[in-house]
């Protein structure tokens, strides 16, 4: 008997013991390069987004300075005297957090248009934003605080290119100029953003790239903006309380990135420790190499990660090995002990297992007449325990049925009471409607005829009052179009519909014009991340007054002070191309129990201020052209920090 047990124990055991660590020897190999290759796509995913985030800061400034060059309220500073024209360069520099801000007649631009190629290009009619390196001399013309923040005294670092200057003097400036197209102050605004020691900045990079990282080991990530080769913005700590500032890339690193013009993917050391680490290649606007934007982390938890996932498999494998021996004698003995089998059924069919069966024990005697026996007792449990568990399925299944049917009887009486709501609601509509648009179209006729009889009076001596005559002129057919929106609202199967093709961006900045009186009268500072959308079709009118509607609806909410942010992104919705349009804010948010009905007509929460009709009107118009709107709350931390309306419309070729 002990001669079988060895016999197979030794077939059991030598394909485990010889052929599984070959196996697992390949296995580890192979699982270690693909995890290495993980880590520096992981990595390469950093890079990209640190480096649209550094390109949408440039492309942000310089729609900005756009913004600001193609403003009535600039055109009216240049004509006013040179102190007013500073006050407000200023005010514009410190409301958009820019480090120098100054105009440039044309008469005066060719100096600055040779030195400097963004210039030039404004001065040609091109809006341009591009990284340039300033000199100390340069920085100094402009302010001394600027120079005094770009020097950084150069720190020696170990494997770094020599070098004999004690420091980095220069600053690497997000320079930007926007053409001025003012009849008789033709010039250029020009712009720029110091980005030496600005840790707001790299900070801002760390955290879109690190914070939230959904990654199953805590990546400990580090970013930096290098001018040349020094660390000139980074939180990298030279130590815990000390970023560090003025120290130098490795010149390995160095030679392939600015030299080469490469992008480094791979483990580097960093000021104290080795890190998976990207670098990339900053060009100025000169098209040369001028500096390098990094994001890394550290590689310890990983390396220790690899070496935890090594032990695990071989002890694991250890303990298989030392399990099975005994293991299998015990399955060994329990081929020669049918009574064991026996009790083991019995055990099973205790437990509930009905189907357990000791089946043939190979033995003929009264040991094998009893196991018999019992299986044929057992057969008959079994038919029976069957029958009933048939009958109490048939009846749980009649019950289910009755539940289910009524479950959608009171599903439907809810709908129909909700359609019976919405249709007298809108009964009451058109009610009021036609009379409404009379009342409202007397008065415009009225707004309309004087301003014509002005004209027809004053003859050219309205050319002065011009604008402002233009702006009555277009803000009486806006009141009018929204009498008629107000008549479709109520009765859209009776108008017809005037959509086109069009980009959300010119719409969503004419409508920040429109309402720029209301937002001024605030503390209200107005952000955009204007990425690329695809063309959409709707009326460019009815898709501003949703805009201009929901832009207002903002403001409020933040009674008096905040940040409206509006957001544009290419996004799919259910496989439909489309583009989104976002409108947050920074108010107190929507209440629960009000974000379901905040669409629903004459719904309000400001009680004798509105009419509740603008989200209702807004949500026909955009779904009549095949969009979605919707709105929740915008949470952080556990803490409603505001509310985000977000329009989605599909692309012309999604409609087409």
């Amino acid at each position: 008997m002990k001669s079988v047990r060895l016999r197979l124990l030794l077939l059991a055991l030598l394909p485990l013991s010889v052929v599984m660590p070959l196996l697992l020897v390949v296995a580890m190999a192979r699982w270690n390069a693909d995890y290495d290759n993980v880590l520096i796509v992981n990595v390469e995913s950093d890079l990209k987004i640190a480096d649209q985030y550094l390109r949408q800061l440039q492309a942000n400034s310089g729609d900005d300075l756009a913004a600001i060059a193609s403003s009535t309220q600039f055109a009216k500073v240049l004509r006013a005297p040179l102190q007013d024209q500073l006050r407000f360069l200023d005010q514009r520099r410190q409301a958009l957090r820019l480090d120098f801000l100054y105009y440039l007649p044309m008469r005066n631009i060719d100096r600055d248009a040779r030195r400097w190629p963004v210039i030039s290009r404004a001065a040609q009619g091109d809006l341009a934003s591009e990284i340039d390196i300033f000199a100390a001399a340069d920085l100094d013309v402009i302010s001394a605080d600027l120079r005094n923040r770009a020097r950084i005294p150069l720190i020696e670092t170990e494997a770094a290119a020599p070098t004999t200057r004690p420091a980095e003097d220069r600053g690497m400036v997000i320079h930007s100029a926007a053409p001025v197209t003012t009849p008789g102050s033709e010039g250029v605004l020009v712009a720029g953003r110091l980005l030496n020691r600005d840790l707001d900045f790299i900070d801002t990079i760390n955290a879109l790239v690190y914070l939230g990282d959904s990654h199953r080991i805590s990546r400990k990530g580090t970013a930096t903006l290098f001018l040349d080769d020094t660390r000139i913005s980074t939180n990298v700590r030279l130590f815990e309380d000390v970023r560090a500032l003025g120290t130098r890339v490795s010149q390995a690193v160095r030679d392939a990135v600015l030299g080469d013009g490469q992008t480094w993917l791979d483990r580097a050391f960093v000021v104290n420790d080795w890190y998976i680490s990207g670098y990339l290649p900053l060009t100025d606007s000169f098209g040369k190499r001028v500096g390098m934007l990094y994001v890394g982390f550290l590689e310890a938890p990983f390396a220790a990660a690899k070496v935890s996932a090594y032990w695990t498999v071989v002890l694991s494998f250890l303990s298989v090995l030392l399990l099975s021996a005994p293991l299998f004698l015990w399955l060994a003995k329990g081929i020669f002990a049918p009574l064991e089998q026996m009790s083991h059924t019995m055990a099973r069919v205790e437990r509930g297992d009905l189907a357990a069966r000791n089946g043939n024990v190979g033995r003929r005697d009264e040991i094998g007449q009893v196991a018999a026996h019992l299986d044929s007792l057992l057969d008959q449990v079994q038919d029976r325990d069957q029958k009933l568990r048939d009958w109490a399925g048939e009846l749980n299944a009649r019950v289910d049925q009755r539940t289910a049917e009524l479950r959608a009887a009171n599903e439907k009486l809810e709908a129909t009471y909700k359609q019976l709501v919405m249709s007298e609601k809108l009964a009451s509509i058109g009610e009021i409607t036609a009379g409404v648009a009379h009342e409202i179209n007397n008065p415009i006729a009225v707004i309309q005829g004087n301003v014509d009889v002005m004209r027809m009076t004053l003859g050219s001596a309205t050319e002065e009052v011009e604008t402002e005559l233009a702006l009555i002129d277009d803000q009486i057919l806006r009141i009018s179009a929204i009498v008629g929106k107000l008549l479709q609202f109520a009765r859209p199967t009776e108008f017809g519909t005037f959509e086109e093709r069009l980009d959300l961006a010119p719409v969503v900045s004419d409508c920040l014009v429109l309402v720029d009186h209301v937002v001024t009268k605030q503390d209200v500072a107005v952000t955009k991340q204007f990425g690329e959308t695809p063309a959409v079709r709707i009326d460019p009118g009815e898709l501003q007054q949703v805009v201009i509607n929901l832009i207002l609806n903002a403001v409020q909410a933040m009674e008096g002070s905040g940040q409206l942010l509006l957001t544009l992104r290419e996004m799919d919705r259910d496989n439909v191309s489309g583009a989104c349009l976002e409108v947050a804010d920074t108010g107190s948010g929507i209440a629960e129990k009000d974000l379901p009905s905040v669409f629903n007509p004459f719904y309000t929460t400001k009680l004798g201020e509105g009419t509740g009709l603008g989200l209702s009107i807004s949500q026909t118009l955009i779904q009549r052209a095949g969009g979605v709107i919707s709105a929740e709350n915008r949470v952080e931390d556990g803490e409603i920090i505001g509310a985000v309306f977000s329009i989605w419309l599909p692309a012309v070729e999604a409609t087409s």
